[in-house]
């Protein structure tokens, strides 16, 4: 069993999670600690300034940005081990994803800012990144990388089985067990998750994200914008398949109010979901939810209508659904150190499963 640190900041620009497990990096995991450092505002609005920008860490704004989140991630590490009780020796590794500034797998390239080797150097902790590179190097879409986590968390559990991570972007992990075959996997991004609806908020009510979905509980959405946003080619492809944060950038609600315009945005993640399904064809025994979404009320209430399933939290099966994705990349990294790979065929449609990361030592 090693010990492994995961550190995760989505494209939702909460902040950073950070979390501590054991796992010998096929099926046993046992999380150990969790903390959340939350950005400040001023910090969150010069990363949302980074999206997009090709240039990267090439680019000294943006590799200044890029020393002080990893700088953060540090400062999370260390509040992580104090809380804990642990010292960095006792750490056996770091996974380190960084922040996804843009994703472009079909152009085979993608762009996740962070300096694994000064965050090795502040921490005395060996640091895994660059998880998505050789993947879309590969040819394979560099996302959903969650899923081989989720597969090893869901080990014992009844299938089919789907969990569905409602980040910036959503994404499924569909679970199945052949009597023949054995455990089967497969993975693709459904579609936007709060990303559209945190914008939204922000540029309307200067709030970057709807609290408790009070905002689009107030609203209705509007069907039109609904399903002309559904008809982009992306929810049209088959699975595997992933989706830049940005991609919606031109996406134009007319003059709907603050409180329908969340509504709709709110909807268009649901019924993506429930496109999604239509691509599996089957139904899950349970659909389990993790990720910010979870905690948006009409949203998931909209899921579990327009999917035809329940629609329930991780922590219905004692899972903590904000630490979840960070647990992931500490496993990833264990697989890393192992030599295992990290994304497969079904789950990121890389042509044969496909190993990745960076190792940096302090």
């Amino acid at each position: 069993m090693f010990h492994a640190i995961g550190l995760m900041s989505g494209t939702s620009l909460d902040g950073i999670d950070a979390a501590l497990i054991a796992t010998d990096g096929l099926k046993a995991v046992k999380p150990l600690g969790f903390v959340t450092l939350p950005y400040r505002p001023e910090f969150r609005q010069k990363l949302r300034e980074c999206f997009g920008n090709q240039a990267g860490n090439n680019d000294p704004h943006v590799a200044a940005i890029e020393t002080e989140l990893t700088t953060l991630h540090a400062a999370a590490v260390d509040i992580l081990l104090k809380r804990a009780r642990r010292a960095p020796e006792t750490i056996d590794m770091i996974g380190f994803h960084g922040q996804t500034l843009w994703h472009r797998p079909r152009e085979k390239r993608t762009c996740q800012i962070g300096d694994g080797a000064l965050l090795a150097k502040l921490t005395r902790i060996p640091v895994v990144n660059d998880f998505r590179s050789a993947d879309v190097a590969a040819g394979g879409q560099g996302a959903p990388f969650v899923p081989l986590y989720h597969a090893a968390r869901a080990a014992t559990m009844p299938k089919p089985l789907a969990i569905l991570n409602i980040g910036g972007v959503a994404n499924i992990t569909w679970l199945e067990r052949h009597q023949e075959r054995g455990e089967e996997i497969l993975a693709f991004d459904t579609g936007p998750g709060v990303a559209l609806l945190d914008d939204w908020m922000l540029r309307h009510t200067g709030i970057p994200y709807d609290a408790d979905g009070k905002t689009a509980a107030q609203g209705k959405a509007d069907w039109a914008s609904v399903v002309h946003i559904l008809a982009r080619p992306h929810f049209a492809l088959p699975a595997p398949k992933s989706l830049d944060r940005n991609e919606f950038h031109d996406l134009d609600l007319g003059q709907l109010s603050p409180e329908d315009g969340a509504a709709t945005l709110a909807m268009v993640t649901a019924a993506a979901v429930a496109r999604g399904f239509q691509l599996i064809d089957k139904k899950p025994l349970m659909l389990l939810v993790t990720g910010g979404g979870r905690h948006h009320p009409p949203m998931m209430r909209w899921i579990a209508e327009l999917a035809d399933c329940p629609a329930l939290p991780v922590e219905a099966v004692g899972w903590n659904g904000d630490a979840l994705e960070a647990e992931a990349f500490a496993y990833l990294a264990v697989r890393h150190w192992l030599d295992l790979p990290l994304s497969l065929p079904r789950t990121t449609g890389v042509p044969e499963p496909m190993r990745g990361g960076v190792l940096h030592r302090p």
